[in-house]
């Protein structure tokens, strides 16, 4: 029996849309012959739906959609989607997270997901109701039962040892022990976390071993609001062993078969019995427009990480129908960082950057974003604010008894480049992207309305020493071959050591470093990701050996920043705890 693993990349709440994806993938898999094909978890949806699984007119429309699937099915095939089951009464959740068989002329809902995650940026109780058994799918194929265990996305989350915890409630991997299964399936929608993929694989491997069959792993890509999902598809045999890789951030279908020994389903096939399991090949499947037909080898993490950031923006600005984006280019590493970004996700002639001097940016920061903007190919324009300055300035002046100084001073250069940015990009129907790092957001070390204007904080959710180390790498030979893949420059120094290398300043005042106002980024950091992404307290660090007032003033100032954080744009999430929907901290707090 051939399996296909379609990788796909959903557009959320867009079921006509992705129903001709599924249907798509679904006739070139049979042209392959394939008897079923697997799609990512909620793919008629795509992931996550969030409230508009809610409304019933798109509860409709999901059986017109999946009626429509199956009148067009090719004869031979049937697909297995993520789709979202009705639950009838007047209890809520009145949903499961289920998976539909669609076959030529008819469709049956055929497994429903148990584990539903609450945590970080999931919050499917607030939708689903949890399945209470096992789904077990027998399907016929050239004369033969198979029995395939159906598992959707946290399903598989159930190794306490391996990933440090796991949600209570049931284990649906032991539940399976006793269905003498052949293959194990699981539907995925799981977001890019960095060494993510490679825990993936170790869970899989570990429900192999367990149940003594193959696992096949199918997960959604691209990038849907701040989520960003890598795909990596899979399958493991029996012992645990990689036999299938899919593409890593680009939609892919690959065709599988397990050896023909696999088949009857009269016991578990015993993990010493691997070898038998060896894929038979993947076909030669017709190529088609937006398809990758390759496995890739899963990247290093400096360039998995630029990677998700690069399809982040891209499906951002697609999904949002935006045709270009447009950037503030300082002349600093973050800007530096996201135009390269911009021009890999969406090619340089569609980004297009703003150098806004004031009398205190310095002439090294003024050539270095025109350099910078020569390496990349992108349109550069210079529109100085010293005569907005001096208008603002006369227009405060009676109001506040006298010229504006200090920090309302310096936030309102922020503002009027902000207000420009915003400008250009309404005029222009563009993107604006927001070039403030996680380090800043955490702290406040950012202005309201002025450079945290945007609609998409495509490195928010990166330190700022991550920041550097990234920079580094961009620079280093090690990167070329990456960068020629995303049409960038590959020869060469790309975001340049002037720019790596000059201390971090705002340049709002004459002398202005980031380290007037902060510790150095190689002490706040760690702090900072302490705080953030292991919720540590500030006792736990200092008995860890932290000193104690520093702690105390970075934890204060990440408390009061909490009403910017709210007011921000969206930051494309990499890290294991991002600001935005996965962190739900009051703002009046003490």
């Amino acid at each position: 029996m051939r399996l296909a693993l379609a990788q796909l990349d959903a557009l959320v709440g867009d079921l006509v849309g992705n129903g001709e994806r599924i249907l798509n993938a679904c006739r070139r898999a049979a042209e392959a012959g394939a008897r079923l094909v697997l799609t990512p978890e909620l793919s008629l949806w795509g992931y996550p739906p969030r409230d508009l699984l809610l409304r019933p007119s798109l509860l409709e429309a999901q059986s017109r959609a999946l009626e429509s699937l199956a009148a067009a099915m090719p004869a031979g095939t049937g697909v297995l989607v993520g789709m979202a089951d009705p639950i009838p009464g007047s209890e809520r959740p009145a949903l499961y997270n289920a998976v539909a068989l669609v076959e030529a002329g008819g469709w049956r809902v055929v497994g429903r997901k148990r584990l539903l995650p609450s945590y970080d940026v999931f919050d499917e109780r607030r939708y689903f109701r949890p399945a209470e058994a096992p789904s077990v799918l027998e399907l016929v194929s050239d004369g033969r039962s198979w029995r395939l265990g159906l598992t959707i996305c946290e399903d598989l989350w159930v190794e306490e040892e391996l990933q440090g915890h796991r949600l209570a409630g049931a284990d649906p991997i032991a539940d399976l022990q006793a269905q003498r299964l052949d293959l194990l399936l699981n539907l995925s929608a799981s977001p890019f976390g960095q060494g993510k993929a490679a825990l993936r694989r170790r869970l899989a491997a570990r429900a192999a071993t367990r149940l003594g069959v193959p696992v096949v792993y199918v997960n959604q890509v691209g990038g849907n609001d701040e989520l960003v999902f890598d795909g990596a598809g899979f399958v493991v045999d029996a012992a645990g062993a990689l036999v299938l890789q899919q593409a890593w951030s680009a939609e892919d279908l690959s065709v599988w078969e397990p050896a023909a020994s696999q088949g009857s389903a009269d016991r578990p096939v015993p993990a010493e019995s691997a070898a038998k399991l060896a894929p038979q090949g993947s076909p030669t499947i017709p190529p088609a427009p937006g398809w990758s037909l390759f496995s890739l080898a899963e990247p290093e993490a400096p360039e998995q990480l630029l990677r998700a950031l690069v399809l982040g923006v891209r499906d951002y600005a697609r999904k949002c129908g935006f045709g270009g984006a447009l950037l503030g280019l300082s002349g600093g590493i973050d800007s530096a960082l996201v135009a390269v970004i911009a021009c890999a996700a969406l090619g340089a002639e569609r980004v297009r950057a703003l150098r806004m001097p004031s009398p205190w940016s310095s002439e090294g920061s003024l050539t270095d974003a025109a350099d910078l903007a020569a390496r990349l190919g992108l349109a550069l324009s210079t529109l100085p604010i010293a005569p907005l300055m001096e208008a603002m300035e006369g227009a405060l002046t009676p109001a506040l008894g006298g010229p504006p100084a200090g920090l309302t001073a310096e936030n309102l250069q922020s503002r009027l480049r902000g207000t420009l940015l915003m400008a250009v990009a309404n005029q222009e129907g563009q993107l604006l992207l927001s070039t403030g790092n996680k380090s800043e957001l955490a702290v406040g070390y950012c202005t309201l309305y002025g450079d945290m204007n945007g609609g998409l904080a495509v490195i928010g959710d990166l330190y700022k020493t991550t920041v550097f180390r990234l920079c580094t790498w961009l620079d280093a030979p090690e990167s070329a071959a990456c960068r020629a893949a995303l049409g960038l420059p590959a020869a060469g120094e790309l975001i340049g050591a002037a720019i790596r290398t000059k201390p971090p300043s705002a340049e709002l005042r004459p002398d202005q470093r980031d380290s007037d106002s902060l510790p150095d980024y190689a002490v706040l950091d760690p702090i900072l990701k302490a705080l953030v992404e292991e919720l540590a307290s500030p006792e736990q660090l200092v008995a860890a050996g932290a000193d104690a007032a520093l702690v105390a003033r970075v934890a204060t100032l990440l408390r009061r920043a909490e009403f910017k954080r709210r007011q921000a744009p969206p930051a494309l999430k990499v890290s294991g705890r991002a600001f935005g929907s996965g962190w739900r901290f009051p703002i009046a707090a003490g």
